[in-house]
């Protein structure tokens, strides 16, 4: 730089040759005027933040580095972890003394950043959340809640499941009740083709569950007219005679095939008639 070129303030135009200066979008200010100009408002004390001195920031927010403090104790939050209430800026301690959840358990503060299980509103250190019969910490694993106790799924099943009394496992969500006994859906089969039973129509013989198709074919009576089975539900109208079943609208007159029920009919060997075809014969 020659002698005669000068190295001015951009904003006083006062020389800054041998002075401290600042350079800002490529031009030069002297250290007041870019105080004045550009230097952040400290949210602590109002004042300017100099050139001389650190600006901490938080959401476009600055401080001095002496006035970044709790906003409760008054200690420094310079290099430490801290916490925001609405406009406040508090240490951990405070922030968990008056704001952070307390554990169940043990009754003490749950720390901001700490790891913690909540259920029903309520809070607790992960190491606190235990299973209440075997007393290991449940974790991230599932649970089941049972009056204000939480069990593992393991202790639950144990202590209070159902077992299925077919394949002797737990019951551990809906089932099946029959003849007293516990049955989880998939288990609950029809004896014969072994098809699930749990919200279809089923009946019995000795104890037995039978679906009604399975039950028909090897228990069922034969309709001597179509000689197809003769449901087994209750209600089901039938007619017997002589150790012979009829369905109602199979019991007809062999000849004229008018209905005889109700009414009187004649036998001829193994054949049923009405009155006034069997007269002819």
């Amino acid at each position: 730089m020659s002698t005669t070129e000068r190295f001015d303030c951009h904003y006083c135009k006062d020389s800054l040759l041998g002075k401290k200066y600042i350079m800002k979008d490529d031009t030069q200010y002297c250290t007041k005027c870019y105080e004045n100009l550009f230097a952040n408002c400290c949210e602590g004390c109002s004042l300017p933040i100099g050139c001389n001195c650190k600006d901490l920031s938080y959401k476009d927010r600055h401080w001095h580095e002496q006035c970044f403090k709790c906003a409760k104790c008054s200690r420094s939050l310079a290099e430490k972890a801290f916490a925001a209430k609405e406009d406040l800026l508090l240490c951990t301690e405070c922030y968990a003394h008056d704001y952070s959840s307390k554990c169940s358990t043990c009754k003490k503060t749950v720390m901001p950043g700490s790891r913690k299980m909540e259920y029903k509103g309520n809070s607790w250190h992960e190491t606190c959340f235990l299973c209440h019969r075997c007393q290991q910490p449940i974790g991230t694993k599932s649970f089941i809640p049972k009056d204000t106790s939480h069990f593992c799924v393991p202790c639950f099943e144990k202590q209070f499941a159902y077992q299925c009394c077919a394949c002797k496992k737990a019951i551990t969500t809906g089932g099946v009740t029959y003849q007293d006994k516990p049955w989880h859906r998939e288990c609950f089969l029809c004896i014969g083709c072994r098809k699930q039973l749990s919200g279809q129509r089923f009946t019995s013989r000795e104890n037995y569950p039978y679906c009604l198709e399975c039950f028909n074919n090897l228990f069922a009576k034969k309709c001597v007219g179509c000689t197809k089975s003769i449901s087994c539900l209750a209600g089901a109208k039938y007619i017997s005679f002589e150790e012979r079943q009829w369905h109602s609208e199979c019991f007809t007159c062999l000849q004229c095939s008018m209905s005889l029920v109700g009414r009187g009919f004649l036998t001829q060997r193994d054949n049923i008639l009405c009155t006034d075809c069997g007269r002819e014969k």
